[in-house]
């Protein structure tokens, strides 16, 4: 599984970016935020890879931030939201505003994607009211914006090490919040991933 790719960006389309690792340019698709914000061509990139794998193809999916590709897994548990949708919300909002939005139940502010209509962006709020603290590592306070949650938080490495382990998003999520409610707070990423691979395995 492709994790991160670093070299420099040789072009950049509507949709995607082909990025040129040591002479193989590898297609990535992104957020219209993540390609805005790659410079020109030949400018030195690292992005955050998610990788899907299909009988019939191998998709890359491109991010600046680890936290906007862990926004990227967690929409994608909602019914409805593949990869081209959380990709456009991604594209309109950043992880903070999804954040808020999600906090204060603002579907509005969802809905302003392309292909989110109202009962998606209203599902949407709902279903990750409790999930979205534990993907940014805080809580999200009833009616109010939930901080950023540190880089490398717990659940967002254990949530990376087992999307590294061909863990479907919805599922790691799943076993990881059980994991470190199991746990504790002051557990290590190393704990909560034996943890969470003894529940996915029952």
């Amino acid at each position: 599984m492709i994790a991160k790719l670093k070299g420099l960006l040789d072009t950049v389309n509507a949709d995607a970016a082909v990025i040129d690792v040591n002479g193989v340019g590898y297609l990535v698709a992104a957020s219209t935020k993540t390609l805005a914000s790659l410079g020109g061509a030949g400018t030195p990139v690292t992005l955050h890879i998610e990788t899907h794998v299909r009988e019939d193809a191998i998709q890359l999916f491109g991010f600046v931030t680890e936290r906007e590709r862990d926004w990227f897994r967690l929409l994608q548990t909602v019914q409805g939201v593949g990869a081209k949708v959380a990709l456009a919300i991604l594209s309109v909002l950043t992880p903070d505003e999804i954040h808020a939005a999600i906090a204060n139940r603002d579907k509005t502010m969802v809905g302003r994607a392309s292909g989110v209509g109202p009962k998606l962006a209203e599902r949407i709020v709902n279903e990750l009211k409790d999930k979205a603290g534990g993907i940014a590592g805080v809580a999200i306070p009833v009616g109010g914006f939930a901080p950023a949650a540190p880089k490398g938080g717990l659940a967002a490495d254990a949530l990376s090490a087992l999307a590294n382990l061909g863990y479907k998003p919805a599922e790691a999520n799943r076993v990881v919040t059980a994991a470190i409610e199991e746990a504790g707070a002051g557990a290590d990423v190393g704990t909560v991933v034996r943890l969470a691979l003894k529940k996915a395995a029952r």
